[in-house]
């Protein structure tokens, strides 16, 4: 629903497709009202309590409320999931009902595709929802993880990209969306998820003929072309 798009976005062309990098870290594709999510990583926190790492148990409902605010302004069609959406095979079994319901719902309103990930390679059946090793829509193609070569239309996730900016004010640090035009990778969209600097060489080295990203801080999303961003994120 494009009247429903704010200020809080970054417009881009993907391979002749006409995109917009929203604040919270998610994908609008207008043209086919397809909202795309990478990496939400649902009971991350409670897979590190069971490790003794302590995190506080509320990763899973955040993520799921911030969804849940773009999906009622945005009331897309489809939603596609980039993968790892839970953090491993056991983590929809320990959503607690609260918030199992509130996944069920979202997932009940929309045509809802689960991409397989490493960390969920079968995501739950009983959540409702496709699962697909990959989607191709037009001239885009959905993936958890980018492939080596030139891959035109590819949109993926994955490797959680974050990157950092000198602005005359101060220095700014946020995850970000990085693309050339032809290839795209997500932020991760869940809360407790860190980051890995576009500039590391499993990032860069898909964008050997330089990239953009557009950062998003939450509130709002800046692009920044590549030669512009400092070397340490």
């Amino acid at each position: 629903m494009t009247s429903a798009i704010g200020k809080d976005n970054s417009a881009f062309v993907l391979n002749g497709a006409h995109l917009l990098a929203l604040a919270d870290g998610s994908l609008y594709w207008p043209d086919r009202n397809t909202l795309v999510v990478a990496d939400l990583h649902l009971e991350k926190g409670s897979a590190f309590a069971s490790r003794g790492q302590m995190l506080p148990p509320y990763d899973s409902r955040a993520t799921l409320a911030a969804l849940t605010t773009t999906l009622t302004r945005l009331r897309p069609d489809r939603v596609i999931c980039l993968g790892d959406s839970f953090h491993d095979a056991q983590a929809s079994d320990r959503l607690p009902p609260q918030d199992r319901a509130v996944l069920g719902k979202l997932v009940a309103d929309a045509d809802w595709i689960w991409i397989a990930g490493n960390h969920d390679p079968a995501p739950p059946a009983d959540l409702g929802g496709r699962v697909h090793a990959h989607w191709v829509d037009g001239p885009l193609v959905f993936r958890h993880e980018a492939e080596h070569g030139s891959i035109a239309g590819e949109i993926s996730g994955h490797f959680h990209p974050k990157a950092s900016v000198q602005t005359r004010a101060r220095r700014l640090s946020a995850r970000c969306f990085i693309e050339d035009g032809k290839r795209l990778i997500l932020p991760a969209y869940g809360s407790y998820t860190g980051g890995l600097s576009v500039w590391h060489p499993a990032i860069s080295g898909l964008f050997p003929k330089g990239f953009s990203v557009h950062l998003a801080s939450g509130r709002s999303v800046v692009r920044v072309p590549g030669a512009r961003l400092l070397r340490a994120a």
